[in-house]
């Protein structure tokens, strides 16, 4: 018997048993796949997921990753940046990522099983790698095609269209201390420095067969800045959208991360609303009233989830997000205010008032 057996060994799997572990729960950890994991990302970690990898315990080493003060936006000539209000962001692989907490993971006392796919779930515990392991509670962290959610009978909602993304790393030495976002008719490219000699190029796009080589051709500045810089590993894909669940508990199940619900990766958000999760999802445990987990699920959601709706708004309608870059262009604190909102570093009243200027900008602009 153990307290807590989490499916899936990614990054909110691994903050849940950091989290558990912590509160002196008995915790173990099972993935089907091989460690470290991969997937394709933009490799951004915003300033508050990084407050909270340390607020884990999560140690990061010299040269894991680079730090980026804030966010620039590069559009058809038009261009306009901001910093974050506090502490800077780190753009670091996805696979030093993973193997830092997985150190943190066993560090806290966790067991960690690899290469044990979940087969079965029963009211009292899971079977894995052909064994089975009675547990109190089991935490669904398996992605967004959840077995977990199907088999306890988590529901999602309707999904929205999907998008897709590719992703690739580039020997070039980054050019700017901030993450950048070039848009186009039909994609938007992240460009995130990793490392001193080395960025990660994301593309996001509705067309599920387009390739690196022809997306970069939408942007230009982006494919002159690289240059004829040869890619330093191969590329990947993966699948973007939205989709929400009625409920993230059912009896002693609960589900976080993608499996709970997800958010279009537009926002750069994904990973810090997976840690969010893991740790309400123990307090939760620890409390016995999962009607806690649930409300904060919802809090926790809120703000990514509007601002994903807002930005898919300006990628759907270019003459607008031409007039809003211009807007930004015209007033910088304004585009600073809501990269503050963005990043759950101002109040609700301040967000709202900018919001409202920037709507006030819009209307009345030429």
């Amino acid at each position: 018997m153990t307290d807590v057996f989490i499916v899936g060994g990614g990054p909110a799997g691994l903050a849940a048993a950091i989290a558990a572990c912590k509160k002196g729960l008995e915790v173990i950890v099972a993935d089907g796949g091989q460690y470290p994991i991969e997937k394709a990302c933009g490799e951004g970690l915003m300033p508050g997921t990084v407050r909270l990898l340390h607020e884990l315990g999560v140690e990061f080493h010299i040269g894991d990753g680079r730090e980026f003060s804030g966010i620039r936006f590069v559009d058809n000539g038009k261009q306009a940046r901001a910093d974050f209000p506090n502490g800077a962001g780190l753009g670091m692989r996805r696979r030093r990522l993973h193997e830092r907490l997985v150190e943190a993971a066993e560090r806290s006392g966790a067991t960690l099983l690899w290469n044990c796919p979940v087969t079965e779930l029963r009211r009292e515990g899971v079977r894995a790698g052909g064994a089975f392991f009675s547990a109190r509670w089991i935490i669904g962290a398996d992605g967004s095609a959840s077995r977990i959610a199907q088999w306890s009978g988590l529901k999602k909602s309707p999904r929205l269209p999907l998008r897709f993304a590719r992703q690739q790393h580039f020997a070039v030495k980054p050019w700017s201390q901030h993450v950048e976002i070039y848009w186009s008719a039909r994609s938007q490219a992240y460009v995130t420095p990793v490392s001193e000699n080395e960025v990660c190029v994301a593309m996001l796009s509705d067309d599920p067969h387009a390739k690196m080589s022809a997306l970069l051709l939408e942007h230009e500045e982006l494919a002159d800045r690289l240059g004829e810089r040869v890619a330093s590993t191969t590329e990947r894909g993966a699948v973007t959208g939205t989709h929400r669940l009625h409920c993230v508990t059912k009896g002693n199940v609960l589900l976080i991360g993608d499996a709970s619900g997800t958010v279009d990766a537009i926002t750069g958000e994904g990973m810090r609303l997976g840690f969010e999760h893991a740790i309400a999802a123990v307090d939760a445990i620890i409390s016995g009233d999962l009607r806690q987990y649930e409300r904060k699920h919802r809090q926790i959601a809120r703000r990514p989830s509007a601002m994903a709706g807002l930005l898919q708004v300006l990628n759907c309608k270019p003459h607008l997000r031409q007039r809003v870059l211009r807007a930004f262009c015209d007033a910088p604190d304004l585009f600073q205010k809501l990269l503050s909102a963005h990043v759950g570093d101002a109040s609700f009243s301040q967000s709202f008032g900018a919001a409202a200027g920037l709507g006030w900008r819009l209307l009345f602009a030429n």
